[in-house]
């Protein structure tokens, strides 16, 4: 017997996965490929789309069960004109993605519905997960970069722009950096993965032998030509490193091709690894979580920062809109603790009137699921501007 069946699609900085959902929300067969590096254009970054979609629709059951595609993406969004301007992905401005899925051949005369990557999350986190019983909560992704999404009275709240919630772009630092978005101190620019890797390494963290971490690193697309056991990349610098030759070789034909590969668990074991290796070598959140939990004091000053400034994004947005509940996901909150402590301390001291006292803080429930769970929501589920 048939069943209604919603293809969903969550678009992200660092992966775009998508998924066959059923009405019940639960997961039916799953896709994943890297989003392609920030250089690439928007055509090859849509080609990804396409080839996702192409793989759900192998599924025998696509031609006659799905009734509609639901898109979750990286923000700005324009569900009216269908567009996307993602912060993290700049080969899409007033990108026309709705119009670019509905144009796939699998797709057809499909309905199509876009929503913010952060709205995505917070509905699939009320509908199935961490924000499920709560009328009023705030939902974020911490990953790449800081989205967010609201549920209100019950309900996802996107807003007349479709942007509600983006609170990853809210100042919370007047004299702070800039921002890529065009504003500065963004709460981003402190608490995203990527920012969080940044700030320790320019701080002096450093991957020292005495503390081996096993890693999945990322090469930087063409760095790897020629980097081997204590090959130089800066007159200045030199990197030992346990790659092997056959990681090597995949990393030169993966930037030969443009795109980005893993070296799969790879062990730091030589001399310290400075900024500028991070050309070849892709610190992440996950490397500085695991130096923060062995007691690194750059580390735990990393994480302190980022626990503070969402401290008070959240704090603010209960002060603004008396929400009960703040379910954190994306691939930071993986962290666990190490970004939860200090979070809850600070927010103690932001959430400073008494309203806002005994705000929970969740981890999400959903994973990396969330967004492709919540586009489906934001397709089947009302949602009110």
């Amino acid at each position: 017997m048939s069943q209604q069946l919603y293809a969903a699609i969550d678009v992200g900085g660092t992966k775009i996965a998508a998924a066959l959902v059923d009405a019940e929300g639960t997961l039916l067969t799953r896709a994943e490929l890297p989003t392609p590096p920030k250089g690439s254009g928007g055509e090859e970054v849509m080609a990804t789309v396409g080839a996702l979609v192409d793989a759900l629709a192998e599924d025998a059951r696509w031609a006659d069960d799905v009734v509609g595609v639901g898109i979750g993406s990286a923000g700005p969004v324009d569900p009216t004109r269908g567009t996307v301007s993602p912060v993290n992905i700049p080969g899409w401005r007033d990108f026309p993605i709705v119009d670019q899925v509905k144009g796939l051949k699998p797709v057809g005369g499909l309905e199509v519905v876009l929503v913010g990557d952060g709205s995505a999350m917070a509905a699939g986190e009320h509908w199935r997960g961490a924000a499920r019983g709560y009328d009023n909560a705030l939902c974020l992704v911490v990953s790449t970069g800081v989205g967010a999404g609201l549920i209100l009275d019950g309900v996802l709240r996107t807003g007349p722009s479709g942007n509600a919630g983006h609170l990853g772009h809210i100042s919370v630092d007047v004299e702070g950096e800039d921002c890529p978005c065009g504003s500065r101190g963004c709460l981003e620019t402190i608490a995203s993965g990527t920012s969080i890797a940044r700030w320790a390494v320019q701080n002096g963290w450093r991957m020292r032998s005495d503390n081996v971490v096993e890693t999945n690193f990322r090469p930087t697309r063409g760095a790897l030509g020629s980097v081997g056991s204590g090959t130089a990349l800066d007159p200045d610098v030199t990197v030992t490193t346990a790659v092997t030759t056959a990681a090597v070789a995949a990393a030169d034909m993966a930037a030969s091709a443009g795109t980005e590969a893993a070296l799969t668990t790879t062990a730091i074991t030589g001399s310290d690894i400075t900024e500028a290796a991070l050309t070849a070598f892709a610190v992440t959140a996950a490397d500085i979580a695991a130096s923060a939990r062995a007691g690194d004091e750059i580390a735990l000053a990393a994480f302190e920062r980022a626990g503070r400034a969402l401290a008070a994004g959240i704090a603010a947005t209960a002060m603004l809109v008396d929400i009960r509940a703040a379910v954190i996901g994306g691939g930071v909150a993986k962290s666990g603790e190490v970004l939860f402590d200090p979070l809850r301390r600070h927010l103690n001291r932001y959430a400073s009137l008494p309203f806002t006292h005994d705000l929970d803080i969740l981890p999400a429930k959903l994973g990396g699921d969330a967004g492709l769970i919540g586009a489906v929501a934001a397709l089947a589920r009302p949602t009110r501007g």
